[in-house]
């Protein structure tokens, strides 16, 4: 019988490519892995790995497997989340990934909510970008995420992953009436490779113009305080301009930034995350 902990390790190689990523994704060592896959290739009887020198693919059997992987897991994700129901009510720790703008602002009361109505639960958070979130899922190290998606960027979540809508926020630009009014000035973006960055890159292409980045900066209180020091103009949510510092004004623009809840496909139905959920969807905004 096929051992559904190495049929992980086998779609996290699909997904990874190398032995090593998946290695440090499940904190395994690259020789632990290797062994996993090579028990998993005796117990379907076929070859799953091509291995030349230092590289290794999945063969035609091994991306077979790995397509039956994702919904044997998903299943076992469902058992989990049904036998949680059974148990009743919701204990132990919750780990919670946040991207630092809801870190700050949603969750002190979410996680206040949440535990004076579930006080089994122990909540832990880490902040990680969204572009992060599918990978930590995966590999068990998040039960649950927020992730946002932004207008002209597609979603950052993969089919191993589910997502729920929390709710929807304008955008806003500092200190010009549009977009294509800030053509000339300096920028203030988020670092390459977080989907602020990618969002404020392709918002300004779509107004005709590549727009002249000076100051990669990720947390939004800073960038605000760089435009308010005129150093450049800045897209920024909602949830970041609630209070902006003085000489600083805001325009909001027909964008948005959509926050859902991610969890691992299968696993929605468990009590924590239901309760998690709840909590984490803001009565207004």
């Amino acid at each position: 019988m096929l051992d559904p902990r190495k049929l992980l390790l086998l779609r996290e190689l699909a997904r990874r490519g190398t032995i090593a990523a998946v290695a440090e994704a499940v904190t395994f060592t690259p020789s632990a892995v290797s062994q996993q896959l090579s028990a998993l290739e005796r117990e379907a009887g076929v070859p799953l790995l091509e291995r030349t020198g230092r590289t290794v693919t999945l063969t035609p059997a091994g991306r077979l497997l790995v397509e039956h992987a994702q919904a044997v897991l998903e299943q076992l994700e469902r058992a989990s989340a049904a036998l949680a129901t059974v148990r009743g009510e919701p204990a132990g720790p919750l780990r919670i990934g946040a991207f630092p703008t809801a870190a700050r602002v949603l969750l002190p009361g979410a996680l206040a909510v949440l535990t004076a109505a579930h006080p089994g639960l122990e909540p832990m958070v880490s902040e990680i970008d969204p572009a992060n979130v599918s990978a930590a899922l995966r590999a068990g190290e998040l039960d649950v995420a927020l992730v946002h998606e932004y207008d002209f960027v597609p979603p950052v979540t993969d089919d191993a992953i589910e997502t729920e809508p929390l709710f929807s926020e304008p955008m806003y630009l500092t200190d010009r009436p549009s977009i294509a009014d800030a053509r000339d000035d300096p920028w203030i973006v988020n670092k390459p490779g977080t989907l602020c960055h990618t969002m404020a890159i392709r918002a300004c292409q779509a107004a005709g113009f590549e727009p002249r980045v000076r100051h990669h900066i990720d947390d939004f209180d800073t960038i605000l305080a760089f435009a308010a020091a005129g150093q450049g103009v800045a897209l920024v949510p909602r949830l970041a301009a609630t209070s902006p510092p003085p000489g600083v004004t805001l325009t909001r623009l027909p964008l948005s930034r959509r926050t859902l809840a991610a969890f691992r496909r299968g696993y929605g139905e468990h009590p924590a995350i239901r309760a998690a959920v709840a909590a984490l969807r803001p009565s207004a905004l």
